[in-house]
Parts: C-alpha cells; structure tokens; sequence
C-alpha cells in the first residue's frame, strides 16, 4: 500500500465494528470494499462479470429514453441532434472512466451518496444519497408511463390509463425483489434483446411507411427554451451513471468495470445514433416523442409490444437501485445484510414496496409528473451522469497523490478536462431546470395540464 495512506487504519466511510462507530481520514481509502469477505455469507452480493455488469448498464440506459431521440431532430436538425448524441457518448465514456477509477480508488462507495461524504462530507452525502432515491423513483414512474403507453397502443386504450399503469407496476416490483443483483443480471439479457429488436422493428416500420410529404431538415434555428429540451433528451438518455457504483460494487473483480462500460458507451452511442438518423429521416421534423407513437398503428403495436420487458426490467433496476442504497445504509455490517434474518427480509421488502408505490402515485397522480421527472434528471442525472467526475479527479489526484495542487500542475489535460466536466454538470443541471420550469408555467397558463389520476 501506497506510504502516504499507510497511517490511515479505518475506512473512509462510517462504519460499525463491534458497537463502535469509527469514521477515519474521509479523504483516503479504506481496508475494506462493501460487503467484505462473503464466504461465510448466506447472501452473497459479489457475483457479477463484466459481461453481466454490461448487460446490467445497457438494459437500465438504453431504454425508453432513445424514444425522444429523434424528436430533438425535428427541433435542432438531423445533423446537430446527431452530433450531439455522438459527443454526448464519447463524454459519457469519459465520466465513466473517471466513475470507475474513483471507486477502485475508494472500495468502500458503494452509492454517490457515499461518493459524496468523501469529497464534500456528511452534507454531500445526505444531498447525493437522497438525489439518488429521487432521481431513482422518478425513473421508475418514467418506465411506468412508457409501460401505460405500451398496453394503450397494444389494446387501442379500451381501459382507464390509470388502470394500464397499475397493471405495469405489478410486474415491475416483482422484478426488483431479488436481494442481489445477479438475479436480476440474468432478466436483463431479453431485456437488451427487446429494446434492440423493438428499435430496429420500429426503423424498419418507418422506412417501409415514410410520412408523406414530411419535411427532415438537417439544421434548424429553434428558441432556446426548444433547443435545451431537445439538448437533453440525450443528455438524459445516457443517465444511468448513479447506478454505476452500485453495479460495480457487486463485481466480482471490479478491475474489470471498464470493460462493462465500454461496451455499454460503444452500444448505447452507436444505436442511439443509428435510430436517430434513420426514425428522423423517413417521419420528418414532425415525429413525436416517443417515436414509436409516429408509426401506422400495426407498426407502432409491433415496437411497443416487444419494448415491454424492457421497460419493465429498466423500472424494476431503478426501484432496486432505491430500495438498496436505503438497505446499504440502515445495514451495512450487520447480519442483516448478509445472512436471511426476519428482519433483513421484512426490511427489504417494504423497501421495495414504498419505492413502486412511490412511483406508481406519482406516475398517476400527479399531471406534471412527466415534467418533474425533467426536473430531477437536471438535478440529479445532470451530476451523476457528468458534472460530478470531474470533482471525483480533482479530488483523488489533490488527496491521494499527497501533493496537492503540484499533481494538477503535472496533468494539465486531465486538469482542464475535470473542471470543464464539472462546469458541463452546473450548466446542464440550471439551464435544464430553467427551461422544464418555463415549460410547466407555460402549460398551466394553455389550460392544457389535466386533472390528477385522471383516465
């Protein structure tokens, strides 16, 4: 071990060993990674590949967020919305490799909001742990309403929508029951197949059926309120950041993280890009979001109906991702986490039951909800996804090294790049908020927000 964090003997995040809480140097590195040496353990967390880790990434990213995509070229351009989305990957790839490096350094992070008590204290981790359950709840009513949408296209919206998202919630907290992730690795491999196949089914359905007389400009000059929206549609659709740390935490050999993001930024940018360009192209300027909604009825059925266990296992990994952060924190070294105690169990289950009931009410119950879901990815996803890497470099490059401003000084590139990441993070996170608020101020004013748990 490296002689500057030699003196440092307790971990860097509070933890309990026999009935006392110890706390050490927040700055440094500890002994020990979250869930410790399982082999005594009834329930074993550490069984993830790379390639299940992968998997993981790609099913809860690449979801009913690409759907929005091609939208922001009817409002921006088929050119600048695909320059963006491609940019967008690569500085994805880059806060993901910033992501992992800062939890190889800090093995006990098991959740941004332990990432947050080493950079900014108990503050940031209160601040970052309940950004996280927000954001997490919130995405979960998101993947509720895209299910909604689903089963109105498929049944031509013979029952109450509200009755179509309930019926979408039942499935989704069973899914995201299981304890360890590994379970739920397994559910994510035809979730990836049915987000990939409804894609290419819904290119092929608008190539075969083109808009007729559609317009598909490849640059437009809209308002800045309309050209943010469309800049964070895939801003958004990459944010599935927050659930790295935790992703990673279950690996059995974390040193391979870079390998599952890699694959996720290769696949998620390459595709997002290809059904951008090609749902834009043959729909024209008007598509609508989701684009499915823009296909001929059989076509639109056809998408909607295989995307469906992709929105059900995206919903159950978010609820999960929830449900897990508040159990890590109420248990973490405890028997509770690791072994089948009444209370573990009785715990995690109503863990799992506040976080969907959570979302469903707010899925149905509030009129703006597809709005505030925009709010809290400005918020939230916005650092997550990119602004909080940057601070995660310049911290461990200022504390680990031992040389404070001097390592700066000697990686003026990574420097540079850190500050602007964090910087992109601030912005996207006040102008996102600024634009959705506008938005919801000028739907109250048009009359055009409905009633609460309306059909």
């Amino acid at each position: 071990m490296d002689e500057k964090r030699s003196g440092v003997e307790t971990p860097l995040y509070p933890y309990e060993e026999d009935g006392i809480i110890t706390s050490g140097n927040r700055h440094f590195t500890g002994e020990r990674d979250v869930f410790g040496n399982e082999e005594t353990h009834q329930i074993k967390y550490k069984t993830l590949s790379w390639q299940l880790v992968a998997v993981l990434m790609i099913a809860e990213i690449v979801s009913n967020g690409m759907l929005s995509l091609p939208s922001s070229g009817g409002v921006v351009g088929l050119i600048p919305n695909v320059i963006l989305i491609v940019f967008l990957g690569i500085f994805g790839t880059l806060t993901a490799y910033l992501l992992v490096q800062f939890k190889l350094n800090h093995p006990e992070v098991h959740n941004m909001g332990d990432a947050g008590y080493i950079i900014f204290g108990v503050v940031g981790r209160e601040i970052l742990s309940a950004g996280t359950v927000i954001f997490a709840v919130f995405a979960t009513g998101g993947q509720l309403l895209a299910g909604q949408i689903a089963l109105g296209v498929l049944s031509d919206s013979r029952l109450c929508l509200m009755l179509y998202t309930g019926i979408f919630t039942i499935p989704t907290l069973i899914f995201s029951f299981p304890r360890t992730l590994d379970r739920l690795s397994w559910l994510s491999v035809p979730s990836v197949f049915s987000i990939l196949i409804a894609g290419i089914v819904g290119m092929i359905g608008a190539g075969i059926n083109p808009l007729e007389g559609r317009t598909t400009s490849l640059f437009l000059q809209p308002t800045f309120v309309n050209a943010f929206v469309s800049v964070t549609n895939p801003v958004f659709a990459y944010a599935g950041h927050f659930m790295f740390f935790i992703l990673i935490s279950e690996m059995r050999n974390p040193k391979d993280a870079m390998k599952a993001a890699y694959t996720l930024q290769i696949f998620a940018t390459t595709y997002y890009a290809v059904f951008a360009i090609v749902t834009h192209w043959y729909l024209g300027d008007g598509v609508v979001s989701p684009s499915f909604s823009s296909l001929p009825p059989v076509w639109a059925k056809a998408a909607y109906g295989i995307a469906i266990p992709n929105f059900l296992i995206a919903g159950s990994l978010y609820a999960h991702t929830a449900a897990k952060l508040i159990f890590l924190r109420l248990f973490r070294n405890s028997e509770h986490l690791h072994s089948h105690t009444l209370i573990g169990w009785g715990t995690w289950t109503v863990l799992i039951l506040i976080m969907n009931a959570a979302s469903f009410v707010l899925a149905v119950g509030v009129p703006i909800f597809s709005y505030l879901i925009g709010i809290a990815a400005s918020l939230f996803a916005s650092w997550y996804t990119y602004g909080i890497a940057g601070a995660f470099w310049l911290h461990d490059s200022y504390y680990l090294s031992g040389d404070g401003v001097r390592a700066w000084k000697r990686r003026p590139t990574m420097f540079v790049l850190s500050v602007l990441t964090f910087a992109a993070g601030g912005f996207i996170c006040v102008a996102g908020t600024y634009v959705i608020v506008t938005l919801i101020i000028s739907a109250y004013n048009s009359g055009s927000v409905p009633p609460p748990f309306q059909c």
